[in-house]
């Protein structure tokens, strides 16, 4: 049988070989590379030869110079205490292979490429990364390539934790739960953080779902009619549904061992698992992305369809019921054995998640009790997404139901409470992302890190990713293209244009992570860890303990497995990447437009 082509760049790092050792530095620059009509910069950090400096883009076919400008001193970046000079080469179109230098050539830059496709191979390798996450499958060499592995976890004999009984699963029950994603570089798998990332695929499909319903990853499920993003969250969302308990709705917030595994493959961990005590976060979680699901997959599968809207109902009626039930895990061990000490995600205001679910149920079914459940106003107090906040999801969803029908037509068939949720929904969304844009316009580095120290948290990869996904929003929302510009420089940060100098997705770039906190890719023996992941990013909070480059929030980053708090690689990471990377790929090449008319 045919093995697919597994699509990712290792391009060698390209340095100034005939300068005698003189580089000074490399210029930052995306590694991936840009679409033709995609704004193009590049930086110079920490060099006074840059500020107004002349600069050629060298195209690697010919030798021939193909562009050539002045870079602009655009200030100070304070997260990485480093001058900055930013390189505007956007008129340049012409597809080839590229690199950036000065005239004494003591600064260059990596190889870049410009062409159409350029984001395909990206977006389909950090979707693919999921399937390397699955557990409960053996990943066979037809699919997974050199990273195949036997099946780990197959979770049939889950055992219910002293916490999480109930009248029809006392201690001792066993309850099979099959499936879903390793959650992180760990092999657990918890559903608060299953809940934004599988939302953030769906989301992908719904905005963009002529680029993903032609994606094709090479997954077992391809070619079953049902597009490859679907399929994978598909393999999620059957593990979610075991996490319900079906007695009475609520759901268990994860299934875990009690300790953390050491570096091996999945098979090779055989300790015991465990459902672990029901949450109000985890089942407020579950009912909103059962509710997106049942909307989602009724053209493809109405019976499945109908089944995660009947648990997501089951869900929001056991959360009504139990509010504040919050998952405190410290206190949790003092009363109950074995004590489990993986990832908390914990959560102690769930309001956030209230208005989520209740908004994902109103829009599946219309239902009047979600509607007065929700404070639209509530809405307005969104920050960027994560998992501890979800509330901006929930501005997503109604404006992705809303505008582009009645309220962007100007038509009057919106009730006075439809045209109330779809007003603050947008106004969410404009400001979140306005107050992005303007980051990014005053940031020398030229991106919308770095408005609040918050940003740069563990996981601020994923933070840059989400800015994108509300700006990208925006764009939906009017038709500007200023906000694309802001949301592709998060792409850039990520892929290259960034002072660690890193492209921060595996197997992408020509500095990549080779030694990312990844149980698999540590423990399989092979040079190259798992392709396209996203790892976590620069923050200064160093919990690990390791000994980094730097204290600064945009360089404390290490590319060791040591690093947990900047080197590991998380779902909701992945997520967005996916979802920004197939967006602009999408949009520049012309298979989506704005929604505009408000």
């Amino acid at each position: 049988m045919k093995r697919p082509v597994i699509a990712f760049y290792f391009i060698p790092l390209l340095l100034c070989l005939s300068c005698g050792g003189n580089v000074e530095e490399a210029i930052h620059i995306n590694q991936i590379g840009f679409h033709p009509m995609a704004g193009k910069t590049a930086v110079a950090a920490g060099s006074k030869e840059s500020d107004g400096g002349v600069f050629h883009v060298i195209d690697e076919e010919t030798g021939q110079v193909a562009w050539t400008g002045k870079a602009v001193s655009t200030g100070t970046w304070t997260w990485a205490g480093t001058r900055v000079a930013t390189i505007d080469f956007t008129e340049l179109r012409t597809p080839g292979t590229y690199r950036i230098q000065n005239e004494n050539g003591r600064l260059v830059s990596p190889m870049f490429a410009i062409h159409d496709t350029v984001y395909n191979a990206l977006t389909r390798a950090a979707l693919r990364a999921f399937y390397y996450n699955r557990a409960s499958i053996e990943l066979e060499p037809e699919h997974a390539g050199r990273w195949a592995r036997a099946a780990g976890h197959p979770d049939t004999l889950v055992h219910i934790h002293a916490s999480a009984v109930s009248p029809d699963r006392p201690v001792g029950t066993a309850i099979s739960s099959p499936g879903g994603w390793y959650d992180a570089g760990d092999y657990n798998k918890y559903i608060v953080n299953s809940g934004i990332s599988t939302y953030t695929l769906l989301a992908a499909y719904e905005d963009f779902p002529d680029f993903f319903h032609n994606l094709s990853t090479s997954i077992p499920e391809s070619g079953d009619g049902m597009p490859d993003i679907l399929s994978e969250a598909r393999w999620n969302l059957d593990w979610m549904l075991t996490m319900q308990d079906p007695g009475d709705g609520g759901v268990y917030h994860k299934l875990t061992s009690p300790q953390f595994s050491g570096v091996v493959m999945p098979h090779e961990d055989t300790d015991p698992r465990y459902v672990v005590q029901k949450s109000t976060a985890a089942t407020l979680n579950f009912a909103a992305v059962m509710a997106v699901a049942a909307r989602v997959y009724g053209p493809y599968d109405p019976a499945f369809a109908l089944r995660c809207l009947s648990a997501a109902r089951s869900a929001w009626e056991w959360a009504v019921s139990h509010p504040e039930v919050y998952y405190r895990q410290a206190k949790m061990n003092e009363r109950y054995r074995p004590a489990i000490v993986t990832g908390e995600y914990g959560d102690v205001d769930v309001t956030d998640e209230f208005d989520w679910a209740a908004t994902e149920l109103y829009l599946t079914t219309g239902g009047p009790g979600y509607l007065e459940a929700l404070q639209s106003d509530r809405l307005l107090d969104a920050v960027i997404p994560n998992w501890r906040d979800v509330r901006a999801l929930a501005c997503l969803s109604s404006a992705r139901h809303f505008v582009p029908n009645d309220l962007a037509t100007g038509r009057t068939g919106l009730s006075p409470a439809d045209r109330q949720l779809a007003e603050a929904s947008v106004q969410c969304i404009l400001n979140l992302a306005g107050a992005l844009y303007d980051e990014y316009r005053a940031s020398a580095f030229r991106v919308s890190m770095g408005h609040d120290r918050r940003d740069f948290v563990w996981g601020s990869n994923a933070v840059a990713m989400n800015h994108s996904i509300l700006l990208i929003q925006a764009w939906r929302l009017t038709g500007d293209h200023s906000w694309l510009d802001a949301a592709l420089a998060n792409l850039d940060y990520v892929l290259g244009r960034n002072p660690t100098g890193y492209s921060f997705v595996t197997g992408f770039g020509s500095r990549t992570p080779m030694f990312p906190h990844h149980r698999p890719s540590a423990a399989d023996g092979l040079p190259h860890p798992v392709p396209g992941f996203l790892v976590g990013g620069p923050q200064g909070g160093q919990q690990d303990g390791c000994t980094y480059p730097s204290n600064l929030p945009a360089l404390s980053y290490l590319d060791d497995w040591c690093s947990y708090s900047t080197n590991e690689v998380a779902i909701n990471w992945n997520a967005p990447l996916v979802y920004v990377s197939g967006a602009l790929q999408a949009i520049y090449q012309g298979g989506s437009s704005g929604t505009t008319g408000l």
